[in-house]
């Protein structure tokens, strides 16, 4: 027995077994408390998000010698209709006074300040988010919003800024661990009581997938506070999501094959073994594809983006080692019993030969050629509802799946001040060079209002308030004109950055991802499947429908937010994200299909092997597909948009890789295209056999590839 074999038979073994169990136990006892340290080990500051090369980032490094880069100002509004009153700006100015006390704010408090129109006063506020990050900003808002809505009658007050943006965006996503832990511990149990049909069975993947969940939080938790990982809210919510659905579908794949050897050997321990044999080298090639697709976003300008790959990277690998350890493990531990009432007697014959997907491959056979066409043109048909797609980024109010009252404070604060109070454009230059870049500052339109220089050292600091709001198309291009402006001063080394010139450059970035990544990550998978098929076409063609899968989810998808959901547009991630995501997710569902119909194409010829491969695939792949789907669907439940549409596009494109893609478009194209599809590979040249061996019976032990059955 090889060494590769012995290592897969440990968790089998009448003693291995133990040992897997017990090693588990430990680790659990050990990684346990830092798993839980994770979520307040999280950098949600705005350098843990942005390209770290930009403009906007450099400006943000140098700010600190002038100001806090860990603050946020909060726009405290008042507003009376009929015109602010002597007893409201009394008021004001006592609430001012006030704000000084409140928790976590620090710095010089400006206001208040009345609008032209005499209807609305201002008041800027600073809160320290240097110990407490944005968990600062929700107790700050809270106690600014009570003692400036206490007392006088008939003023509204609003409290908007970056300030009460960041207020509200941290109130979205407080929880969010633990809403889509719940979430999606709650969808994965009812289809794993669907799919099984058993009241204990589900315990066991859940079990595993949780386990393998805590251990990969521990494991980054170690690696954010050892190796200078960097670890978001994004990141953290996205791993829960990953590890428990692709955790489920290797853990559905497993038992399936288990089950079916189950039939094949009375004793528990060989037929786990050949399970495991069978099973685990496609488990492994998917969990390497998706492993790798994932590190590819190290290549990524984001460094919300670049954190991410490693993130979800780590997630994958362990949740491949505990469906392959552990689960093995905790079922022949459990044996047959785990399965029941329906469970697996030796001698009985497999189901899945006369099921529903034999019915469907047996209908796609007559006409493959008419159903990978008409397949495809219904896909593309779906694809044209990219052209309606607008992933340049989401402003303040769009953010939101609600309309916060920070959101609302911006729309009133534009009707009686400049729309850009509190969010400024900032001009970092050489100490000299600060009058002349202040003056350059004032003339470029869309600034309303400059400070004069602050100098400190080698460096001279001006803001400009911004005409319009700093979210909007108006105010980025207001930034493209004041950088061309600042640069073309002489010897002043201007730099441009501020909140609007963030937006600016991290919607840049992202296109540059876009551009960069997305090819090597078809790169990178498609080199997988060429090693795992030992073919070039097929490989090609798997790549072909599974873009095409991606392009049509994200057509649906597009309209969908415009005239379902009414969303402003997408995130500016959102394309690469949701491409990462199906592309190597996606293939998953391929490997396991085309590595069975490789196999049986070798005895039975490759149509009829397709026939085979897809009958014994397509229950445990549909249910796999049902579950990965359903748990991506869950960050449709979080009232941030990012992570809506993700969320959406990503359960639509598996439902559509599952049910149309893999089981109809793939397989009619393996049908049409016969032998030829394993160009050049010897199998290219093998042509059916006139009868099927009867070595194919359902008591003879199956080909290697007979993994997903």
């Amino acid at each position: 027995m090889s060494p590769a074999r012995r290592l897969a038979a440990l968790p089998c073994g009448r003693r291995g077994k133990w040992v897997v169990l017990a090693v588990w136990i430990v680790l659990l006892l050990a990684l346990g408390p830092l798993a839980g340290k994770l979520t307040n080990a999280e950098d949600n500051q705005s350098s843990s998000w942005l390209p770290g090369s930009a403009e906007s980032t450099q400006v943000l490094n140098l700010q600190g010698q002038f100001s806090s880069t860990q603050s946020a100002p909060a726009v405290v509004l008042y507003v009376r209709d009929s015109g602010i009153t002597a007893a409201d700006r009394t008021k004001a100015a006592a609430d001012a006074a006030a704000f000084a006390g409140a928790p976590h704010v620090s710095g010089h408090i400006t206001g208040p300040v009345p609008a032209r129109d005499g209807k609305a006063l201002q008041t800027i506020i600073p809160v320290d988010l240097s110990t407490g990050g944005w968990n600062n900003l929700g107790p700050a808002v809270d106690s600014l919003r009570a003692t400036a809505s206490s007392g006088d009658q008939g003023l509204t007050v609003h409290i908007t800024g970056p300030g009460g943006v960041g207020a509200d965006q941290s109130k979205a996503f407080s929880g969010i661990d633990g809403t889509l832990l719940y979430a999606t511990l709650g969808v994965v149990i009812l289809l794993l009581l669907l799919t099984y049909r058993s009241p204990t069975l589900w315990l066991l993947p859940l079990l595993s997938s949780g386990l393998a969940l805590t251990a990969a939080e521990a494991v980054i938790y170690l690696l954010v506070k050892h190796a200078g990982l960097t670890v978001n809210a994004q990141s953290a919510g996205i791993l829960v999501v990953l590890v428990i659905g692709a955790g489920t579908d290797y853990a559905l794949l497993l038992v399936a094959r288990y089950r079916e050897e189950l039939r094949r050997h009375e004793d528990r321990h060989e037929a786990m073994a050949e399970a495991m044999h069978r099973a685990g080298p496609a488990i492994l090639a998917s969990a390497a594809t998706v492993a790798l697709s994932m590190l590819c976003l190290l290549f990524a300008q984001m460094n919300s983006t670049s954190g991410l790959g490693p993130v979800c990277a780590i997630g994958v690998v362990v949740a491949l080692a505990a469906m392959l350890t552990l689960l093995p493990a905790l079922l022949v531990i459990t044996g047959r019993w785990i399965f029941w009432p329906v469970k697996p007697a030796f001698g009985t014959a497999e189901p899945t030969e006369r099921g529903v997907w034999a019915r469907v491959g047996g209908g796609i056979s007559r006409r493959p050629r008419l159903v990978w066409i008409g397949t495809t043109l219904a896909l593309g048909a779906l694809a044209l509802g990219m052209f309606s797609l607008k992933a340049d980024g989401l402003s303040t109010a769009g953010t939101f799946t609600n309309t916060p009252d920070s959101v609302v404070g911006q729309t009133v604060l534009a009707q009686h001040f400049a729309a850009g109070t509190g969010a400024p454009v900032i001009v970092i230059s050489t100490a000299g060079a600060g009058d002349q870049v202040q003056h350059v500052l004032g003339t470029v339109p869309g600034i309303a209002t400059t400070t004069a220089p602050k100098v400190l050292g080698d460096h001279a600091y001006v803001t400009g308030t911004l005409s319009a709001a700093p979210d909007s198309q108006a105010a980025k291009d207001t930034v493209d004109r004041a950088r061309a402006a600042e640069h073309a001063v002489s010897g002043a080394d201007a730099k441009v950055g501020g909140n609007t010139a963030v937006l600016l450059d991290t919607q840049r970035a992202s296109k540059h991802d876009d551009y960069v990544i997305i090819p090597i990550v078809l790169v990178v998978v498609l080199f997988i499947l060429a090693l795992l098929l030992r073919a070039v076409l097929a490989p090609v063609l798997l790549i072909a429908t599974v873009v095409l899968s991606f392009a049509s989810a994200l057509g649906v998808s597009s309209l969908a937010f415009t005239h379902l959901f009414h969303f402003q547009g997408e995130d500016s991630s959102f394309p690469l994200f949701v491409f990462v995501f199906l592309v190597a997710l996606g293939i998953d569902y391929n490997i396991f299909l085309m590595t069975r119909v490789r196999e049986e194409s070798a005895i039975r010829g490759t149509r009829q092997g397709a026939l085979a491969g897809l009958a014994a695939t397509g229950g445990v792949i549909t249910s796999a597909g049902l579950i990965l789907a359903s748990t991506f669907g869950v960050l449709g439940t979080l009232p941030v948009v990012g992570f809506a549409e993700i969320g959406f596009a990503v359960c639509l494109g598996v439902l559509l890789d599952t049910l149309v893609v893999r089981s109809i478009l793939v397989t009619s194209l393996t049908m049409d295209l016969d032998r030829h599809l394993w160009w050049p590979s010897a199998l290219s040249q093998v042509t059916a056999p006139a009868t099927v061996p009867a070595a194919r019976s359902s008591q003879q032990p199956l080909p290697e590839a007979e993994h997903t059955s």
